[in-house]
C-alpha cells in the first residue's frame, strides 16, 4: 500500500481484541480520519432507529428468498460500491441497511484516505486500488477479560455478549458477501492480539505498510 496516494485501511476485528483502539491509533499515525461510529450514526439518522435496533436488525438471519436475491445481485453487479435490490432503501430492513452502508463506504473511499473499522469493509471496498485489509483476533480468554474490564461485566455476561456479537456479525457478513469474516484469505495481515498491546499492533501494521509500499 502506498501512502503517497489515496489509500484505505480496513480493520476487521473480534469483540474484545482492541480493534477500535488500534484503528484510532493507526489513523492518527497515518494522519487520516478513522471511521467507526460515524457509519452507525449515519444509519441511525437515515432510518430513524437507535443503535441497538440497527445492530439487532443487521444480525438477523435472512430467509431463503432474500438470500437468493442477494446471490443474484452479487453475481450480476459490476460496481461493488453500489448494491441494488428492488426493495426500497428507506425501509428499515437488513437489505436496506447493507445498501446504505455500502453507499456510505463507497462515498468515503472515493473522497479521501482513511481507516475503516468493521462494516464488511474488507469486502465492500475490495476493488479499491490502494488498500490494506487487516484482521485482529484474540483468544476467548483474552477477549472475555477485556470485555469484562471495559464494560464492567461478569465473566458469564462478557462471554455471552461476545457470543451474540460474533453470531450477529458472522450472519451479516456471510449473508451479504458470500464469505466468512473468519476466512484469513480475505485479509492481507492477520494479528493475534493475545501478546500485543494496541501500540504494538500499530507498529507492526506501520512496518507492513512501509515494506509493502516500496
Amino acid at each position: 500500500m502506498k501512502t503517497n496516494e489515496r489509500f484505505l485501511v480496513t480493520i476487521s476485528r473480534e469483540l474484545g481484541s482492541g480493534g477500535r483502539t488500534v484503528g484510532r491509533l493507526l489513523a492518527d499515525r497515518l494522519g487520516v480520519k478513522f471511521y467507526d461510529k460515524y457509519l452507525l450514526q449515519r444509519l441511525v439518522k437515515e432510518f430513524d432507529l437507535d443503535e441497538k435496533a440497527i445492530e439487532k436488525l443487521k444480525g438477523t438471519k435472512q430467509g431463503w428468498w432474500s438470500e437468493f436475491c442477494n446471490k443474484l445481485t452479487r453475481t450480476a453487479g459490476s460496481d461493488p460500491y453500489r448494491y441494488s435490490l428492488d426493495s426500497a432503501e428507506d425501509e428499515a430492513t437488513p437489505d436496506a441497511l447493507y445498501m446504505a452502508e455500502t453507499r456510505i463506504l463507497g462515498d468515503i473511499a472515493a473522497e479521501e484516505s482513511c481507516v475503516v473499522a468493521g462494516r464488511a469493509g474488507f469486502y465492500v471496498l475490495r476493488s479499491h486500488p490502494n488498500m490494506l485489509r487487516v484482521c485482529l483476533r484474540a483468544s476467548a480468554e483474552h477477549r472475555v477479560q477485556r470485555v469484562m474490564d471495559r464494560q464492567h461485566l461478569t465473566e458469564a455476561e462478557a462471554a455471552e455478549a461476545i457470543r451474540k456479537v460474533d453470531e450477529a456479525r458472522e450472519n451479516y457478513v456471510k449473508h451479504y458477501t458470500g464469505t466468512s469474516r473468519y476466512d484469513v484469505r480475505n485479509y492481507d495481515l492477520v494479528l493475534n492480539m493475545d501478546s500485543l498491546s494496541e501500540e504494538d499492533a500499530v507498529e507492526i501494521i506501520m512496518a507492513y505498510i512501509e515494506k509493502s509500499g516500496k
